[in-house]
């Protein structure tokens, strides 16, 4: 056995990771170690792969102050004292993780508990990490000694490259990174988002067990193969690994039926289990097949989500003695409190389901309504300026009711002055509910054909479709941005105003006007794209609602 076996219960480990026959450590850039990590090239070398999470680790950039190897030998004996490695508390922060044992021998799952005490007592400020556990447990497999181990786990905390997000360490990191998972799997894996929503009350409760599956669930030789590419491109690898991991889910899972109440633990054990359904190359290859934006760009969201979190105080884990239940920061939109002319309350909770996760920390508020405030587009506009981001919502004479998010204030229109201009961001869709429930995708700066369509009406058609096919400039175009946080060249173009009328579109060819009074409306659709069309291409307009968002924490 090798110098880094000390741990390793090798009864438990799959006999192909001894052997010796694998390729030596050639690569000396940092960026020579992305294709290799990918491809598992030292996955079946224990000793090889040591080696390299020893040199990737000690490349990370680190405080200047770090805790090392010597600090832990000086500070074990006095932290620990004569009690059992086994019986020691763990601390609040690690949010009752269960300790994965993985193919650690007893020496090593003792071991896991004492070097979490010694992180304990040296980085004070971490508030919230349920992941440590598990990422004590994988290191010393591929650590000579405890000192070693924790010298390599307190480099990965105290990373300070601002560009290079390793381990969530507050509850305000934790949980934006849930809502930024939901937001990802609501855009990515719609399939499975959709039966998420169908058998759970609350889908945020499920996806806030998105890191537990990587860090908890998944067997040893998958983790470690995650963990590989984990170091070289850093947490962007975390969010497509789980993403794959649902996709599997709904694939193999779809068909049986599941309860509410067990869904989390439906997953749970699948990915537990995943080695009789996928296997770790099959897992990495689907992971990164998932054509996910940039890292500033998941950034600049998970920043977002962050932000909502503050402004709404939701910073620590709230202590609850009655439950042990996650804190349910999100939308129940309560039948009580609810009252709409042309949605359900279970239609729209479906909604809620479908809108960024900052946004469903929010209720729904009633802002206008042709019932009540007539049929004009004045007062359309003073009713919802102001407001960002509304929920338009229309039910037409022949019964189809259909929709839009809209990120933006209705106020930008007047930016373009007396020119009907574009505005809007990424973040916005059109959707259907009668007769059939359709989500439409945001797809104009991907298909510039569509900025024009023949059902415009003749008087917006010289001011918009100049303006809308510009939008095919911006390819790299983030569908979370904000249009108020970015420079102008990169708002997207999806909604339009004027004294004149309203237009809404792009989504997956689809594209809403609405007459000034309010009563008529045409569509138009792109025979390109395989799906039905959001409404009547021509419709009278019975009742018409916009909502926005009110929030829950300020009343």
């Amino acid at each position: 056995m090798d110098e880094y076996s000390r741990f390793v219960d090798w009864d438990k480990m799959d006999a192909t990771v001894q052997s010796q026959d694998a390729k030596g450590l050639t690569c000396t850039e940092f960026q020579d170690f992305k294709q290799p990590a990918r491809q598992g090239h030292w996955a079946k070398n224990h000793s090889l792969r040591a080696k390299v999470y020893h040199k990737l680790i000690n490349n990370i950039p680190c405080r200047t102050v770090t805790p090392d190897a010597n600090v832990y030998r000086d500070i074990v004996v006095k932290l620990v004292g004569k009690r059992n490695s086994s019986s020691l508390p763990l601390p609040e922060f690690v949010d009752n993780s269960l300790i994965p044992t993985y193919c650690l021998n007893a020496e090593g799952i003792g071991a896991v508990r004492k070097i979490i005490l010694c992180i304990e007592n040296q980085f004070p400020d971490i508030s919230f990490c349920p992941a440590l556990p598990s990422v004590i447990a994988l290191l010393l497999h591929y650590s000579k000694d405890e000192a070693e181990c924790f010298e390599q786990v307190c480099r990965i905390l105290a990373c300070n490259d601002p560009s290079k997000r390793l381990i969530d360490q507050t509850f305000l990191a934790f949980e934006s990174s849930c809502m930024t998972f939901g937001d990802l799997a609501n855009k990515y894996c719609k399939a499975a988002h959709k039966l998420m929503v169908a058998v759970s009350e609350d889908v945020l409760e499920v996806y806030s067990d998105w890191q537990h599956w990587l860090f908890g669930e998944l067997p040893l030789m998958y983790i470690a193969r995650v963990f590989d590419v984990f170091l070289v491109e850093g947490y962007k690898v975390l969010y497509r690994v789980a993403l794959a991991l649902l996709k599997f889910f709904r694939k193999v899972r779809a068909q049986q039926r599941m309860e509410s109440d067990s869904i989390q633990q439906e997953i749970r054990a699948f990915v537990r289990d995943i080695a009789t359904s996928v296997s770790p190359e099959r897992l990495l290859e689907k992971a990164f097949a998932i054509r996910l934006f940039s890292r500033k760009e998941i950034q600049l969201l998970q920043m977002a989500n962050e932000k909502a979190l503050q402004q709404k105080g939701i910073t620590v884990k709230q202590k609850s003695v009655a439950s042990p239940k996650r804190q349910n920061v999100h939308l129940a939109v309560h039948a009580e409190n609810f009252n709409s002319e042309i949605v359900s309350v279970k239609e729209m909770r479906d909604i809620w389901s479908w809108i960024p996760e900052r946004f469903a920390l929010c209720q729904p508020l009633l802002l206008f309504t042709t019932l009540e405030h007539g049929s004009s587009l004045t007062r359309f506009y003073s009713h919802t300026e102001g407001h960002e981001p509304t929920l338009l919502l229309i039910k037409t004479t022949a019964k189809e009711v259909c929709g839009a998010f809209l990120s933006t204030d209705w106020s930008e229109r007047k930016r373009g002055g007396n020119k009907l201009s574009f505005f809007g961001t990424g973040e916005c869709f059109v959707f259907r509910l009668q007769p059939e429930v359709e989500r439409y995708e945001w797809v104009i700066i991907k298909h510039p054909e569509l900025a024009t369509t023949s059902s415009e009406p003749a008087h917006c058609a010289s001011a918009d479709s100049s303006t809308l096919s510009s939008s095919s400039t911006s390819s790299n175009l983030s569908p979370f941005l904000s249009a108020r946080r970015l420079p102008s060249k990169t708002a997207s173009m999806f909604m339009a105003g004027s004294s004149e009328c309203i237009i809404i579109g792009g989504g997956d060819g689809q594209a809403l006007y609405l007459d000034s009074d309010l009563n008529h409306g045409r569509t138009s659709h792109c025979s390109t794209f395989n799906n039905q069309p959001l409404c009547s291409e021509s419709f009278q307009i019975s009742v018409l609602e916009v909502w926005g968002f009110r929030d829950t924490m300020n009343g």
